[in-house]
């Protein structure tokens, strides 16, 4: 039964560290790495969506990769607003 829990443990440790490397990696690395996994052949679904995604480049909007980038609107510039400072009165 010891083993079993080793093997968990083991397991989500291997987990947890791939997925901090995956996304950390700088994107250039990320994204070669993704289209070589591509070539692999039987891929699930959701992991060749994955990769497919992440084997493009981003659009550089800021969105973390939304393909919908030139459909947003344009941002409103921010107005200006005074600051007032109250300064302590000391006693």
């Amino acid at each position: 039964m010891h083993w079993l829990q080793d093997s968990i443990v083991a397991f989500l440790v291997a987990g947890s560290a791939g997925f901090a490397t995956w996304k950390l990696m700088p994107s250039v690395a990320r994204r070669s790495l993704a289209t070589a996994l591509l070539r692999i052949p039987h891929l699930p679904g959701s992991l060749e969506s994955t990769l497919r995604s992440n084997s493009q480049a981003n659009s550089g909007c800021g969105c973390d990769g939304c393909d919908h980038a030139s459909a947003k609107p344009a941002a409103k510039a921010p107005t200006s607003q005074p600051v007032t400072f109250h300064p302590r009165t000391r006693r």
